[in-house]
């Protein structure tokens, strides 16, 4: 039987989140067919007592098990992963949402892959629903192997983070997680560790499914993204990640669909970029 390294599981919740959203994430998680030695709860400012009713009661039935790390205010997802990084006391870091599911045999898959083939980080397909992980309504279609993922990493972050697990080693020797780039702090991150020359693959199976609003799609954008947009691709052409033409290639088009009608938007998120599914 293959033994598998301990690993933790970091993830940040804020007030807005659902509890109950909150509480069907963490029971995957401990349902996993290999489960977490540690679980790292960040706080991301103060939290609703319904959060911390579902935190207070997983603490109190799985003991030694949660270490929270409670932050005085909100700002935002980059700075509550940095600081929830150096907590983690295991070198395999999973990544996962407050408001996502785990497949049960997440971990022993992506454990085993990474393990394998001597990978740095590893993620994996995921399915998108909105009430129940079971019946999806889109389905991503990443590259697998690192040629692949490096080369789609020039133009659209070639991971889906809450499948993620990655060495903490790398993730401190790349620079950690940044406040910088408001939307785009796991694509930030991802980029600068494959540069360094981090070993990648997503497992090409859906292991984890994304929580979405019925209108997910099409709030994603409008005029209010281009800024975060314009800054975190042009600090890409600045370090040289991208090339002047990749920047282009990845800018305009982004910047296009923030731009277009929300019924438009949806069409190309829905029709163009993900995967239609028969269960919707």
């Amino acid at each position: 039987m293959q033994r598998f390294p301990a690993y933790s599981v970091l993830i940040s919740v804020y007030a807005k989140e659902s509890a109950t959203w909150l509480k069907e994430s963490l029971d995957s998680v401990l349902a996993q067919t290999v489960p977490p030695e540690q679980i790292v709860l960040v706080e991301d400012g103060p939290l609703t007592p319904e959060l911390n009713s579902v935190i207070g009661s997983f603490c109190e039935h799985n003991k030694n098990l949660f270490d929270l790390v409670t932050l005085p205010k909100n700002e935002g997802l980059g700075n509550a992963l940095a600081h929830g990084v150096p907590v983690c006391r295991n070198e395999i870091i999973a990544r996962m949402d407050s408001d996502d599911y785990a497949f049960p045999t997440r971990m022993e898959k992506e454990l085993a892959k990474m393990s394998t083939y001597n990978l740095d980080m590893v993620g994996s397909q995921i399915v998108e629903f909105i009430s129940d992980p079971e019946h999806p309504v889109a389905k991503s279609d990443l590259p697998i192997d690192q040629q692949s993922i490096v080369a789609y990493s020039k133009l659209r972050n070639p991971f889906r983070h809450p499948s993620m697990v990655f060495r903490k080693s790398r993730v401190l020797n790349a620079g950690n997680y940044s406040a910088d780039y408001l939307y785009f702090e796991d694509w930030d991150l991802f980029n600068r560790m494959l540069a360094s020359g981090c070993k990648a693959a997503n497992i090409d199976e859906p292991l984890v499914a994304m929580r979405v609003s019925p209108d997910f799609y099409a709030r994603r954008g409008g005029p209010a993204y281009i800024p975060h947009i314009w800054k975190f691709k042009t600090e890409q052409l600045r370090r040289g990640y991208f090339t002047f033409f990749q920047f282009l290639g990845t800018t305009i088009p982004h910047i296009l669909v923030c731009l277009v009608p929300n019924s438009v938007r949806s069409f190309i998120y829905t029709h163009l970029l993900r995967k239609g599914t028969n269960n919707g």
